[in-house]
């Protein structure tokens, strides 16, 4: 069953077009990556689903309803959560209270309080600096705040955007862990991701975004396998 359709994704920024018809689907249960080179318009395709873009044409389809056009704050009401590029944290407020913002459309204050628990013990590094400004925090925190801070608000289907951006390798493998963990416990993820190959290692499914367009998609197992997959994304040269 789709949990997200996207159907003829147009999107200009002036006279620039940066995606072309762009199509793909996220199944319920399911964790989908979206690949391709800079300027490949992976996160305008995620700007577009979560209200942040408004496409020229092409409509987006959550959990059965159409969602074009419908405004940032009541999509992430109904279940679509947005992790961006570039974490946007709130640097001046604490992890506590970025973890507060992230529930701050919800009532259920008893299981608010259950999730940062829980958000916590995916990421007890936070758990030790809830009173710290978030700006102080080193790079890979920020993102474990950004996720925690998503799933704050209960996501349906979680929107990540380059979780790996500007982080050593070992914090790059706990991120990635985290996402596995996040997804078994019935999550429904869209990763965008530079490092394919831990893009693919995650996901069950792929599509490739080329200059606006989708050029490939299939199993990640077989696009991994994929000689020119391997060769433009996962510099394996054989």
């Amino acid at each position: 069953m789709a949990l997200l359709e996207i159907e003829g994704l147009d999107v200009h920024y002036g006279g620039i077009h940066a995606l072309k018809g762009v199509s793909l689907r996220v199944d319920k249960g399911e964790v989908v990556t979206l690949i391709g080179g800079n300027g490949a318009g992976k996160t305008t395709t995620l700007r577009s689903i979560s209200g942040i873009v408004k496409p020229t044409r092409g409509t987006v389809k959550f959990d059965g309803q159409v969602i074009t056009g419908v405004p940032p704050h009541e999509i992430v009401g109904r279940g679509l959560v947005h992790a961006p590029e570039g974490r946007g944290i709130f640097a001046n407020m604490t992890v506590e209270e970025n973890l507060d913002i992230g529930a701050f459309l919800r009532k259920d204050r008893a299981q608010i309080t259950k999730d940062r628990d829980h958000a916590l013990s995916l990421f007890p590094r936070l758990r030790e600096r809830l009173a710290q400004n978030a700006g102080t925090l080193s790079g890979g925190e920020q993102q474990m705040l950004a996720i925690a801070r998503a799933l704050m608000a209960r996501p349906k289907l979680l929107l990540l955007d380059e979780p790996s951006l500007g982080l050593a390798p070992q914090v790059v493998a706990l991120i990635f862990k985290i996402v596995r963990t996040i997804a078994a416990e019935g999550t429904t993820i869209l990763l965008v991701e530079q490092n394919a190959h831990m893009a693919l290692g995650v996901a069950q499914r792929a599509y490739v975004l080329e200059v606006g367009k989708i050029r490939l998609e299939g199993p990640a197992a077989d696009l991994a396998k994929d000689d020119a997959i391997r060769k433009a994304y996962l510099g394996i040269h054989e």
